[in-house]
């Protein structure tokens, strides 16, 4: 597995696979090809069909400027290695082909090539399943928390509190704004109206408020075209930021259990990265709120005192209960269904924690069984429900648009 600094990545919203990825792969070939007069870019599968809601385009001609672009959507085309897939020509100023390089996107800001796209890259972690390493913890008696420092070493902490701190500004930002999302939908902000909820709503929903609040502000920020954390990628930003915020406010903590928090969430995030997938073209959403849902749900059962049992509970359930939920963005935009989502997984991740918590340490299903799960879940998945916007609600929106007209 690798660093947690590849998963916790800072980005442009409003997608990692579409945006992040495509724009580090453009800036990549843009540096190797300086002579370069024009580009061509061509998107394939789900980067062409969904990519101009997720402003793929905006990402690739970014990533080559100052040099002239033409965008092709191959959107009945899917190369066979991955769903997000990209072809970038380097052209002279006859149009002859200098140099040609295809990539992969594939979850989180991540990318490959053909050269690269079986290889592993180099592993910090040397246990592969969060069976082995909670038998290897509970037998030194540590905390999953002091496996990631001792795996990434001490500096990793530097890292956890400026990716903490970003997170608390991605919330602040969302929460201060109240204007229309870009797009075809024209959605307004709520996150300001849930936060000042909170501070009207009887005692037993206010805290709900609060958390939806959070949630809503991150994934907001993210579909404005903001700067976000992906956990584990940009459309499911909001639901570790919104889990910690809330349980941080609810129990009068420091920053300390938080940011070990964070690293746990982060092991369980990056196993599913390296186990299953973080994809949403590859296995659908619960690949990415289903994660970040099992990330949060972690985060918070360390934080009320749960064992390393416990917490893999809780993460088992946090996916278990995500599994087949479907990528069907309307319009290609991630905004509906994606907004909400994050604000109703942080709510699931708080139970399953209280859930895991109350246990008896007798759970028979391991978040490794539920990874295996998910992944073969996502393949099974027809193509349609995976960030294609070809079905599931995004069709439905569409088809009813239609008939209106």
């Amino acid at each position: 597995m690798q660093s947690l600094k590849e998963l916790y990545r800072t980005g442009m919203g409003p997608s990692s696979s579409h945006t992040m990825g495509p724009r580090k792969a453009a800036e990549i070939f843009n540096k190797q090809n300086p002579t370069a007069q024009s580009f061509k870019v061509y998107l394939y599968g789900s980067l062409a069909l969904t990519g101009k809601g997720h402003l793929t385009d905006v990402a690739v001609i970014t990533g080559l400027e100052p040099k002239k672009v033409q965008v092709i959507w191959e959107d009945k085309i899917t190369l066979p290695r991955h769903p997000n897939a990209l072809k970038f020509e380097a052209l002279d100023e006859k149009g002859n082909v200098l140099s040609s390089r295809t990539f992969y996107s594939i979850g989180g800001g991540e990318i490959r090539d053909d050269a690269n796209f079986n290889q592993q890259p180099p592993s910090v972690y040397p246990l592969k399943s969060l069976r082995d390493i909670c038998a290897y913890t509970n037998q030194r008696k540590m905390s999953l928390w002091e496996y990631v420092e001792e795996c990434e070493g001490p500096q990793i902490w530097n890292f956890l509190s400026d990716v903490w701190k970003q997170m608390q500004e991605n919330i602040e930002r969302g929460l201060s704004k109240r204007d229309i999302l870009p797009g075809s939908l024209q959605l307004g902000r709520k996150a300001m109206r849930y936060y000042k909820l909170g501070d009207t709503s009887p005692r037993y929903v206010r805290r709900t408020h609060r958390l939806f609040a959070y949630a809503l502000a991150c994934a907001e920020e993210n579909a404005g075209g903001g700067r976000v954390i992906t956990a584990p990628t940009c459309g499911s930003c909001g639901v570790v930021p919104a889990v910690l915020r809330i349980t941080k406010e609810s129990y009068g903590l420091d920053d300390i259990p938080i940011i070990r928090a964070l690293a746990t969430a982060g092991l369980v995030g990056d196993l599913a990265k390296t186990n299953a997938s973080i994809s949403g073209a590859e296995v659908g959403c619960q690949g990415e709120v289903g994660v970040a849902c099992a990330m949060a749900a972690a985060a918070a059962c360390q934080l009320e005192g749960g064992n390393n049992c416990q917490i893999d509970y809780a993460a088992e359930m946090g996916l278990e209960h995500h599994l087949g939920l479907t990528c069907d963005p309307v319009d290609g935009l991630v905004q509906i269904p994606c907004i909400e989502r994050n604000a109703l997984a942080a709510s699931r991740a708080l139970d399953c924690a209280t859930y895991a918590i109350a246990s008896d340490n007798d759970n028979r299903v391991s978040y490794d069984d539920i990874l295996v799960t998910m992944m073969q879940t996502g393949k099974d998945m027809n193509s349609d429900y995976r960030e294609t916007a070809k079905g599931g609600l995004a069709r439905f929106f569409k088809e009813k648009i239609l008939r209106r007209k």
